[in-house]
């Protein structure tokens, strides 16, 4: 089975609960096993949230209000993708950005938690365009009995 959608959201707080729950209701319909679903849907809701607070200017009006989100479930694998407007990460090396924030840090935890909530990472820029992509892979486990699957 193969499934995939992909959202173009505000750069508001009240686009990360709409994309996590249209993760969780998609992994439900297809009988993906809860545990595997929730930590999916952790690791979206942090990546929109970076996306939200760091994805480009205040500004009304510019292309900075806007990030994307998209999920393909294909075969065993969900990817997951998010793209922002804004103007991406810093040059270097990206394995500086997945080090753990210290322990009084207020931020710097997001794409550590998806990297461990995830079998594979990558962090990066838009080629060409500017903005930030974060990208995660996992392996999916299925429930006994899919809803979508046959049985």
């Amino acid at each position: 089975m193969s499934i995939w959608w992909s959202l173009h959201l505000r750069r508001e707080a009240a686009s990360v609960p709409l994309a996590r729950r249209l993760l969780l209701g998609t992994m439900e319909s297809a009988g993906v096993d809860p545990d595997i679903s929730y930590d999916l849907s952790v690791a979206l809701t942090e990546a929109c949230a970076n996306a939200v607070e760091h994805g480009g200017d205040t500004v009304p009006g510019t292309s900075c209000e806007a990030y994307r989100v998209t999920a393909y479930l294909d075969g065993d694998q969900c990817r997951i993708e998010v793209v922002d407007s804004g103007p991406g990460f810093p040059a270097g090396n990206a394995r500086t950005l997945l080090r753990p924030a210290g322990e009084d840090a207020e931020h710097g935890r997001g794409l550590c938690l998806i990297q461990e909530l995830a079998d594979h990472v990558h962090i990066g820029n838009e080629p060409g365009r500017g903005g930030a992509v974060v990208s995660f892979d996992k392996i999916l486990k299925w429930r006994k009995v899919p809803s979508l699957l046959p049985a």
